[in-house]
This record gives structure tokens, sequence and C-alpha cells, in this order.
């Protein structure tokens, strides 16, 4: 149930956000679900596989290229998922950013914490 809480909870921040933001489309709500789904099996794939890989770097940048990362995720998820589109790499940032600290927020708000 918290699973299904979480998904819902992302898709209607993706939904705000891309209504907000110029440079992200998302068609309708099964899009907004679709694409928390995949940027979850991502993150939970995809993601640790990246972070591992470019552990030098993130280091360097003391751990400013996990913004990188998470805008790679974001456009992966654009690449995968129909009627979401981002225009650009940097569009792609802004993006993870607003949406990794409004998830933080109203997950705090919930209760709801990892």
């Amino acid at each position: 149930m918290k699973l299904l809480f979480r998904i819902v909870l992302t898709a209607l921040l993706v939904m705000a956000i891309a209504y907000i933001m110029n440079g992200v489309v998302v068609d309708e709500f099964t899009t907004a679900l679709t694409v928390a789904i995949v940027l979850g099996l991502l993150n939970f794939f995809v993601k640790p596989v990246i972070v591992l890989l470019t552990i030098p770097v993130t280091i360097f940048t003391l751990g400013l290229f996990l913004l990188v990362i998470n805008a790679i995720m974001i456009l992966l998820c654009d690449h995968f998922v129909d009627g979401f589109s981002v225009h650009s790499f940097w569009t792609a940032m802004l993006f993870s950013i607003i949406l990794s600290l409004s998830q933080s927020l109203v997950y705090q708000i919930t209760g709801d914490t990892k």
C-alpha cells in the first residue's frame, strides 16, 4: 500500500511540475503514472550501477555529479515513456531537482519516510 501511495504521489508531482515548467510535457495522468513507475525502476536497477561506475567523479565533485545522474535518469525515462518529453539536459536537471525536493517535502508532511 505504501508503494502504491508513493507512485501516485510521484505521478501527481510529475503532473504539477510539468504544468509549471516550460520544456517538460506530460500528456495525461496515466502517462505520469507510467513515468513514476519507470523512474522508480530506473532508480532501483540502473542508477546504482551508474553511481558505482562514477564514484571517482562523484568524489571529485563532492557529490554534485549525482545531480547529473538524476538528470540522466529523467532523460532515460523520456526515452522509454511515450507522452513524456523533456526538451534538454538542463531542463531534466531542474526537473529532477524540483521533483526530489518536492518528494522530500510531501513525504515529510505525510509522515511517509524511507
